[in-house]
């Protein structure tokens, strides 16, 4: 028994030796799982042309301000000044905080910012979109529920981000040791 209990003190030493696996992983597994899903997410909202970076498609607004949007009879140029910041920053978001988080660049701040895009994402999904029906519950018997369940997740990944930075193959890293 002596000796197990001494294999395993082992291998947990060798693990919190390990500061570098968690991020690498962590930002791995955000490019594999989300970062597509926030970039088609984002060119959903991209109006046409080149200038769609500066212009918006009706559906930016309609998902992210679906009442709003229905109240002006869908007519976009109804709304005010800071609807349009808003799908703007929302859009631009999209494309920016990910691409970030991937390639390793301000990623604390990137994560910190993609946590209140999903929280603002998830609010906008039950209040503006009605999605009573994906919120779920936690501490029930199904674990796919899209707001409680997955997005919890998808903070908690990036809580690791916040928490720990992005690790040894990043910008991140290449940045402070020329500055350092």
């Amino acid at each position: 028994m002596t000796a197990l209990l001494s294999l395993y003190a082992t291998i947990v030493a060798k693990l919190e030796r390990a500061d570098w696996l968690l991020p690498t992983v962590a930002r791995f597994l955000f490019a594999a799982i989300l970062l597509v899903y926030f970039l088609n997410s984002g060119l959903t909202k991209l109006g046409e042309g080149f200038s769609g970076i500066w212009t918006p498609s009706v559906g930016a607004y309609a998902q992210i301000f679906p009442r709003v949007l229905e109240a002006a009879g869908y007519d976009t140029d109804a709304l005010s000044f800071f609807h349009k910041i808003i799908v703007l920053a929302g859009t631009w978001a999209e494309f920016i905080l990910p691409v970030l988080i991937v390639l390793g660049l301000l990623t604390r701040l990137a994560a910190l910012g993609m946590i209140g895009f999903v929280t603002v994402q998830s609010l906008t999904d039950i209040y503006g979109h009605g999605a009573t029906d994906a919120l779920g519950a936690w501490f029930d018997r199904f674990p796919d529920a899209v707001i409680l369940d997955q997005r919890a997740l998808w903070v908690f990944l990036l809580l690791v981000l916040v928490i720990k930075g992005a690790g040894p193959l990043s910008f991140d890293r290449a940045l402070a040791l020329k500055s350092g």
